[in-house]
């Protein structure tokens, strides 16, 4: 019996501590996942009637507003439980805690599932997603688990002593809270985005292969006859076959029937698409401002180097955002407000850019390599 006790323990403590850790490569990637949750909530919570009606909404309303602090929480929170469960240490506490956990987790890959609103729940970040509905299946499990360790949390003792304990709970915290500063800070340590280093954006714009077929509607002797371009008859001629329609049909559903990078267009004020233009450049340099919330000042050195070294090589800079008005008061004063401005929808942009601003090498659209605005001096060493 104690036998089995211990493999799950250390079964539950390894998958939250590489739950946290993965998540901890990415934590905007769960603030985002948990905004979604909390938009949708209040939408319904606008369009309905509901007991603690406004309660409820200015809940939501506050979490969404601090969503990344409660990511990095959360975060902090699976790797600490995950440590404390394999020491063995505090399981009275640690374990309601756990189980709470898991069963809120439950909750909200269960409402993905049924609800249809989300292709993925973010429980192991863009790395490894998972469908709603292996989420939730994974949650089952999960939380069966934790109400075996619950049952028996008596049972379990700490393998070391208190001070030994005490060292390795702080190490993880400091880890914990590190990992989480510095990608936040300097971009993810493995990039599982669409935009990620050596993809070309091009390409990722387009529709996956095969996800859509374009079906042909004709008359022929006076009944319908449907052909897709795979199946056109060998005697085809325009008479018999008079053209009735053509419609597109989806044939692969799910997430595989879009395109990997969404709403990424370059708009010029006059909004002209000048996407094809950029992305065909033998090599540019793109500047990410999801906003302007860094200021200007605090990168305006090192960019100017960038600046001062791609125009000797005759590199094109273009700067991306998603308020042009902003952008354009933001950098009035400085010796940028002449560059080519292009905005682009709000939700590409933060996900090609984990920092704000993010700087982009590319290549005939491929992307060569981006920097944190923190590591623009290293960008310029490079140009």
């Amino acid at each position: 019996m104690r036998i089995v006790l211990n493999i799950v323990r250390v079964v539950v403590g390894v998958l939250f501590i590489f739950s946290g850790l993965v998540k901890a490569n990415d934590p905007l990637s769960l603030s985002y996942k948990m905004k979604e949750f909390f938009e949708l909530w209040n939408s319904e919570l606008e369009n309905g009637s509901f007991f603690m009606k406004n309660i409820l909404f200015n809940l939501f309303q506050f979490l969404h507003d601090h969503s990344l602090s409660l990511s990095l929480f959360l975060i902090f929170f699976e790797i600490i439980a995950g440590v404390a469960l394999l020491l063995g240490w505090r399981m009275k506490i640690f374990s309601w805690l756990l189980l709470l956990l898991t069963i809120f987790f439950t909750f909200l890959t269960g409402y993905a599932l049924y609800s249809g609103k989300f292709t993925n729940c973010g429980c192991f970040g863009d790395c490894i997603p998972l469908s709603p509905k292996t989420s939730f299946l994974k949650d089952i499990v999960l939380t069966l688990l934790i109400i075996y360790l619950f049952i028996n949390r008596r049972k379990i003792t700490p393998y070391f002593s208190s001070k030994t304990n005490f060292l390795v709970l702080a190490a993880a915290t400091i880890i914990s809270f590190g990992i989480q500063w510095y990608v936040l800070n300097y971009l993810p340590f493995v990039d599982c985005l669409p935009f990620k280093t050596g993809n070309n954006i091009s390409e990722k714009r387009k529709m996956p292969a095969n996800a859509i077929v374009s079906s042909f509607v004709y008359d022929k002797d006076g009944r319908k006859v449907e052909l897709t371009a795979d199946n056109f008859p060998s005697d085809f001629k325009v008479p018999p076959y008079k053209f009735l329609k053509r419609y597109d049909k989806i044939v692969r559903k799910g997430k595989n029937n879009e395109p990997p990078i969404k709403g990424f267009s370059l708009l010029t004020e006059s909004g002209e698409d000048s996407t094809d233009i950029v992305l065909s450049q033998p090599e540019c340099i793109l500047l990410f401002c999801e906003n302007f919330a860094t200021p200007v000042k605090s990168w305006q050195h090192d960019f100017q180097e960038i600046l001062n070294a791609a125009r000797q090589k005759m590199i094109p800079i273009y700067i991306v955002t998603a308020n042009r008005k902003e952008a354009n008061l933001a950098l009035a004063n400085t010796p940028f407000r002449e560059l080519p401005l292009f905005e682009c929808d709000f939700t590409a942009i933060r996900t090609a850019a984990r920092t704000n601003p993010c700087l982009y090498l590319l290549k005939r659209g491929t992307v060569v390599n981006k920097w944190s605005y923190h590591r623009m001096s290293a960008a310029s060493r490079i140009l």
